[in-house]
């Protein structure tokens, strides 16, 4: 790789698509997802186990990218990116080999491992290749890239099961965390702050603490004693981490940085439009197979309309947060979420397709604007030599709100269907009833941030 370094050098973008690549192998897992009845009737499993193959992975990266950004800061961020790509590539290797379900959950949890590792520095890396003033625009890359496999993920899959089985959701992935890992090699490789100490205590709490969020929020449709001791855990183990955060000489995320009003609320808005943005995912293939009328690889292809718009939406708002306040954007971004979410929530019946795939695409072109102006700003308010930590901050965000929203949302359609069907009303008028107002409750979320951004100001040009 001794040739690629000064290439890279000379040609920064070049840095960009490694980091890229490594990056994409993540939105990929969407594939998974278009796999699920193969692996349940592979491993002779009832449906409710799917949901372990999501956790095992979805906790676990949760759960440490924001300790794997904190580590990349001290010790060098391409190391740790490189053992990202490497551990990512062996975990697809392995989840494709699984004999046994619980070989394929673990897996998946050396999958979040890597996942996290990747995720966790790749931003810092992508922004330290250019000069500062370029920050957004490259951010805007980077979030394209993840647009672009959350694109590509659900196509992939849909052509390759058919001829390979759902191990290839897997194996496909291998290659490319194997090519950005080589490649890798040929950025440049930085130091990090290696003589500050690493807060282990902070680091087993913010574990804890992700992970009894998670265990929670899984639990919340019986909320039966689990999910209040999860919750419980959850309480303690965060208190406990915002106390040592604020003792400690060298914290992993100085929680003083949330005193600022519009960073706090740009944090939790990251979370609550992700809740929102996950609806589509979740419920619309549902609405799709049951009224639209459609084919699987017609189907996938309408459902990618809503990264679609994420991965248009990504460098457009990059430049656009060079002559504008990305508090701008952000509000922007979330008027747009707003509209779209009403528009998909007053589908019915008949189906609508080329109306439903321009309200999605609008919603993800929405959230693309908001995510990379949270990206700029969150990399803005930390100090540059814990970007690292930024950059972890954003991803940990996203999946908080993606976790949060495939539970609460599925269980309001859940219930609302379920009423209406104890209520007499027909089965596909039911189906309606609670498509449409689990998506009236995620339009209120962007509506809620769009509020709160108009009263902090930042509609203002300043």
């Amino acid at each position: 790789m001794s040739r690629l370094a000064p290439l890279i050098v000379a040609h920064p973008w070049i840095g960009v698509f490694v980091v890229g690549l490594g990056t994409m192998v993540v939105p990929f897992d969407s594939s998974v997802n278009v796999a699920f009845p193969h692996i349940i009737r592979a491993f002779a499993l009832p449906i409710p186990a799917i949901q372990w193959v999501v956790i095992a992975y979805t906790l676990t990266y949760a759960a440490l990218t924001l300790i794997f950004g904190r580590l990349g800061d001290m010790i060098g961020h391409r190391f740790v990116f490189l053992a990202g790509c490497a551990c990512s590539a062996v975990a697809f290797a392995l989840c494709s080999l699984a004999l046994s379900y619980p070989m394929l959950l673990a897996a998946r949890v050396l999958q979040g491992v890597g996942a996290a590792l990747t995720l966790s520095c790749g931003p810092a890396i992508a922004t330290s290749l250019y000069a500062e003033a370029d920050r957004p625009r490259i951010l805007g890359y980077y979030t394209m890239a993840f647009g672009f496999g959350s694109v590509l993920g659900p196509i992939v899959a849909g052509l390759m099961i058919g001829q390979f089985g759902w191990q290839a959701v897997f194996w496909f992935r291998a290659p490319v965390a194997l090519a950005a890992f080589v490649l890798a090699f040929g950025l440049s490789a930085d130091r990090g702050l290696t003589r500050q100490s690493f807060d282990m205590p902070g680091a087993l709490l913010l574990v804890i603490s992700m992970s009894g969020m998670l265990m929670a929020l899984n639990q919340l449709k019986v909320l039966g004693w689990a999910c209040a001791a999860a919750a419980v855990v959850t309480v303690a183990a965060a208190s406990l981490f915002t106390l040592r955060q604020l003792r400690v000489r060298q914290p992993i995320i100085d929680v003083r940085y949330f005193r600022d009003l519009d960073f706090a609320l740009v944090n939790v808005a990251h979370a609550a439009l992700n809740v929102a943005g996950f609806s589509i995912m979740l419920l619309v293939p549902f609405y799709l197979d049951r009224l639209g009328g459609l084919s699987v690889p017609v189907g996938g292809i309408v459902l990618a309309s809503s990264p679609l718009g994420i991965m248009l939406a990504a460098p457009l708002a990059g430049r656009l947060a060079t002559r504008f306040p990305p508090r701008l954007l952000a509000l922007l971004g979330s008027v747009a979420m707003a509209a779209a979410q009403i528009a998909i929530g007053m589908a019915g019946e008949p189906s609508h397709i080329p109306l439903l795939c321009l309200s999605m695409f609008v919603q993800g072109f929405g959230l693309g604007l908001f995510q990379v102006a949270y990206f700029d700003i969150a990399t803005a308010t930390i100090p540059r030599e814990n970007r690292g930590v930024a950059g972890s901050l954003v991803m940990v965000t996203r999946t908080v709100g993606v976790v949060t929203g495939a539970t609460v949302l599925m269980l309001i359609f859940q219930t609302l269907r379920a009423d209406a069907s104890a209520g007499g009303v027909p089965d596909t008028a039911a189906f309606l009833t609670g498509f449409q107002g689990a998506f009236h409750v995620a339009a209120a979320l962007p509506v809620l941030v769009t509020i709160a951004g108009v009263l902090r100001g930042w509609g203002r040009r300043r």
